[in-house]
C-alpha cells in the first residue's frame, strides 16, 4: 500500500487506497481537548468529502492509550465542558450525524471515558489484547454524555451497561467480544494489520451501497421492523434513493456476469 501522510499534530492522517487511517497522537494519554476535537472532526470531514475514500480507521498513537478521554488538565485550566468542539462534537465523531462513511475503531490500549465514547461512535471495533474500556465519569462527579449513557445500553444488555456506567468499572475486550460489541480481539502487534484487512474488505464494496447501509441503519435505529421498513421506503434517504439507479449498480451486475472485479465510481 502507498500512503499519503500528514504529520500535523495532534492528529495524523495516512491514506491507503480507499482507506483513511486517522491516528490520535497526543502524548502521554491521547487526551482530547476542544482543539483536538476540531482536528479529529476535520479528519472525519475529509473522509466524508473525499470521493476517493470509502472507510476510515481511528486509532491511538503510542503503546498504552487509545484515548483517556476529555483532557482534564485543559478543564482545570478553564476550558468549559461546552466549549466549541467543532464538527462532529466531542472527539470529532460522537455527534457527526452527517458522516455517511463507515469507521472502524482500532483500540490499541486504554479507552477511558470519552475515549470509550469515541470507540462507541464507530461502526466496528477491533481491540488489542491489552486494551481496556471504562466509562469513568461518575467517579469524578460527571456523566458520559458524549454518547456513553446513550450508546452503551443499546450495544450491551442494559443491566451490564448500567453496571459499567454506574460503577465506573473497567471491562476487558474479551468480555466485550463475548457480548458482540467488539468484532475481534487480536495481539497488539497484529491490530493495525487486522484493521486494514477489515477496512479493505469493506472498501472492496460499492461506496454508495456502504453509505446507504449506514444511512438506513442510523435512520431506523430503535424502530420496530414495520416502522423501519416504512422509514426506509418513504423517508428522504439520499444514498438509498440513488443505489438502484446508480452507475455502480449497473457496473456491479456487469462485473458479476463477466466474472471480474467491479470498477466502482461511487455514482
Amino acid at each position: 500500500m502507498t500512503a499519503k501522510t500528514s504529520q500535523d499534530s495532534p492528529v495524523r492522517l495516512a491514506a491507503f487506497g480507499r482507506v483513511l487511517e486517522i491516528t490520535l497522537d497526543r502524548p502521554k494519554a491521547n487526551a482530547i481537548d476542544a482543539a483536538t476535537s476540531k482536528a479529529l472532526g476535520a479528519a472525519f470531514q475529509q473522509l466524508q468529502n473525499d470521493a476517493s475514500l470509502s472507510v476510515g480507521i481511528i486509532t491511538g498513537g503510542g503503546p498504552r492509550f487509545f484515548s483517556a478521554g476529555w483532557d482534564l488538565k485543559a478543564a482545570a485550566e478553564g476550558e468549559a465542558p461546552d466549549a466549541d468542539q467543532g464538527i462532529g462534537g466531542f472527539a470529532g465523531l460522537t455527534e457527526y450525524w452527517g458522516l455517511t462513511k463507515p469507521v472502524i475503531a482500532a483500540v490499541n490500549g486504554l479507552a477511558l471515558g470519552g475515549g470509550f465514547e469515541l470507540a462507541l461512535a464507530a461502526d466496528m471495533i477491533l481491540a488489542s489484547e491489552q486494551a481496556e474500556f471504562a466509562l469513568t465519569e461518575a467517579s469524578i462527579g460527571l456523566i458520559a454524555d458524549s454518547g456513553g449513557v446513550i450508546r452503551l445500553p443499546r450495544r450491551l444488555p442494559r443491566a451490564v451497561a448500567m453496571e459499567m456506567i454506574m460503577t465506573a468499572r473497567s471491562i476487558t475486550p474479551q468480555e466485550l467480544e463475548r457480548w458482540g460489541m467488539v468484532n475481534k480481539v487480536v495481539p497488539a502487534d497484529q491490530l493495525m494489520q487486522e484493521a486494514h484487512a477489515l477496512a479493505e474488505r469493506v472498501a472492496a464494496n460499492a461506496p454508495l451501497s456502504l453509505q446507504a447501509i449506514k444511512e438506513i441503519d442510523r435512520a431506523t435505529e430503535g424502530m420496530s421492523e414495520e416502522q423501519a421498513f416504512a422509514t426506509m421506503r418513504q423517508s428522504d434517504l439520499p444514498a438509498y434513493r440513488k443505489v438502484y439507479d446508480s452507475q455502480d449498480a449497473t457496473e456491479g451486475l456487469a462485473a458479476l456476469a463477466e466474472k471480474r472485479a467491479p470498477n466502482w465510481k461511487g455514482e
